[in-house]
């Protein structure tokens, strides 16, 4: 039988679900509060144990969560979100506003490369990708084409490190101003190199690579070295491989 605070978590969740972002997981959880996020429901299924959990992995925190967290059955969880993760732990999150990743992302000079992706279209991969470029502190990530880099899939993959960089998707047409150092198999060794720290690091689509458009406009073209006969990286592969080479020694 579902207790009264467990009833009011539920209807709490259901209204606030349409205008926020699923935080799936204790570590996703965890990530969005250290970086600021307005956590409106959190709900688990096993309140003791995401506590300790708390306690070993997130002790800054283990108050807040104990706070926040509501206790549901485990029928309900697995109603309230499309798959119960592992941690029995679900959240939702006001997404960062678009004009202040906007503004975070234009703002020059730069301290660190924004991460372009060229139209992709795998969303585990752009939520990998976001969890580099916050790991690496880039400036923030921006994706081309029709996908959306907040979709549920996306920030999933992104272990809730959307909330610690700026994360927007804008026309081709529209990116940031600095350099444009576009990743393509013809260009200069990235070795050979040093990446600006204001530098927009441009990567292509996992199939069809950079797009000519953009390839056209790229103020460099960078190539990452790679075993003759081996046709490409994984695309979070080759942001970690570029990222690491900017925040190495010169």
């Amino acid at each position: 039988m579902i207790d009264d605070e467990s009833a009011r978590a539920v209807r709490h969740w259901r209204a606030t679900a349409p205008d926020t972002v699923l935080l799936d997981g204790f570590h996703a959880l965890k990530h969005a509060l250290r970086f600021g996020a307005e956590v409106r429901a959190a709900v688990t299924s096993d309140k003791a144990a995401a506590v300790e959990l708390a306690e070993d992995l997130a002790d800054d925190l283990t108050g807040v969560i104990a706070d926040l967290l509501v206790e549901v059955d485990t029928g309900t969880l697995r109603d309230l979100v499309p798959r119960v993760h592992p941690t029995r732990v679900a959240a939702l999150a006001v997404r960062r506003g678009r004009r202040a990743n906007l503004d975070e992302l234009s703002q020059r000079p730069r301290q660190a490369p924004v991460v372009v992706l060229d139209n992709p279209r795998n969303l585990g991969n752009v939520g990998a990708v976001v969890r580099l470029a916050a790991g690496f502190g880039a400036t923030g990530v921006v994706t081309t084409g029709d996908i959306d880099p907040w979709h549920p899939n996306a920030v999933r993959s992104g272990a809730g490190l959307h909330f610690a960089t700026a994360v927007e998707r804008l026309p081709g047409d529209a990116l940031p101003e600095g350099p444009l150092y576009a990743l393509d198999p013809e260009g200069e060794d990235i070795r050979s190199m040093a990446i600006p720290d204001d530098a927009l690091l441009a990567f292509g689509s996992e199939r069809h690579g950079i797009s000519p458009e953009l390839r056209k406009r790229a103020t460099r073209l960078v190539a990452l070295p790679m075993r003759p006969q081996v046709s490409s990286y994984n695309l979070a592969t080759s942001v970690a491989m570029a990222l690491f080479h900017w925040g190495g020694p010169a």
